[in-house]
């Protein structure tokens, strides 16, 4: 009589499942760098501005570069402004771009630090059916469409195109007289 348990079937059984594991962690193993591994932390940086004002001066004159563009102004103490503005790309679409001014003191007057986040937004529609309850017949649920679209955060960035930034600090420049 045989016995139950053959080693050879447990091994092959073994060598399958290492196998196995082994393909997964290779699979796992081939992620994309992280963000901030790319990260240089250069000394030339295009989010700097220097103004020959005081911090808060400078600060006004961002305020009005923002205001001048049609941003809404949102946070602001004296030495940072936020300004918001949204967009409608598409029908389904919306993007609010974020723009955070920050002015310090500097041995020339004030340095402007900016950054910006855009926050990318899309529409989503959500069905859902009516009920009516009768206490005699009970309760009777009907397919009526009720549609409620809502914008759902799909995105969000920090932008860092050196161009955006010299438009905005070009602007900032002519008002800065």
């Amino acid at each position: 009589m045989k016995s139950p348990f053959f080693p050879s079937s447990l091994c092959r059984s073994l060598f399958l499942t290492l196998s196995a594991g082994l393909l997964l962690g290779a699979c796992h193993a081939t992620k994309a760098p992280r963000s901030y591994q790319s990260e240089t932390f250069t000394s030339e940086t295009p989010f700097q501005y220097y103004s020959s004002r005081e911090a808060e001066g400078a600060c006004e004159v961002g305020k009005r570069a923002l205001l001048s563009q049609g941003y809404q102004i949102g946070e602001e103490k004296p030495h940072s402004i936020r300004g918001e503005k949204f967009f409608r790309p598409r029908a389904d679409e919306a993007t609010r771009l974020s723009i955070t001014l920050v002015c310090l003191p500097s041995s020339l007057g004030a340095v402007i630090y900016a950054s910006a986040l855009e926050t990318q937004f899309e529409m989503k529609s959500k069905g859902s059916s009516a009920g009516v309850s009768v206490s005699a017949l009970g309760s009777v649920s009907l397919p009526w469409a009720i549609d409620k679209d809502t914008l759902v955060k799909v995105g969000e960035e920090t932008v860092i195109a050196p161009d955006f930034y010299q438009r905005l600090f070009d602007l900032i420049k002519s008002l800065d007289t």
